[in-house]
């Protein structure tokens, strides 16, 4: 069995999240620039046995796609042509980052931690990926 990689794409920043090679566990890997997302992918998987790539797709209340949707479609074409053996699972990502600030502050972070949106970003990753694991 292989890892399942979690994205929370971003403009600037994507959050990164990964399992343990049994799926059982979500961990927060890191954040990297969106514009080096690709290249980190690619030596990420030359590394480990990824089996699937798990990515955020953010939609509004009324369950039409956001805005951000514009952004990340460009990335998945991109990434089906540079990484086609892993295949692509797309799950609603709707208040994870409000999820991610409480979580931080439920953990007891100061603000001044708080104000790290890179790591706002990967707790993110990590709970789409936990709620992922949690609903199969």
């Amino acid at each position: 069995m292989g890892r399942i990689l979690a994205i929370d794409f971003g403009k600037v920043r994507t959050g990164i999240a990964i399992t343990d090679e049994l799926q059982i566990i979500a961990s927060g890997l890191t954040t990297v620039s969106t514009n080096e997302l690709i290249s980190y992918l690619k030596d990420y998987v030359s590394k480990e046995n990824v089996e699937l790539f798990l990515i955020g797709k953010p939609k509004q209340m009324n369950n039409t796609d956001s805005e951000s949707e514009t952004l990340i479609v460009p990335f998945l074409e991109k990434l089906a042509k540079e990484i086609p053996q892993i295949p692509v699972k797309r799950v609603d990502e709707r208040f994870t980052s409000k999820m991610a600030f409480q979580t931080m502050i439920d953990g007891g972070l100061k603000k001044s931690k708080r104000r790290n949106k890179a790591l706002v970003d990967e707790i993110s990753a990590t709970i789409i990926l936990q709620s992922y694991l949690y609903n199969q």
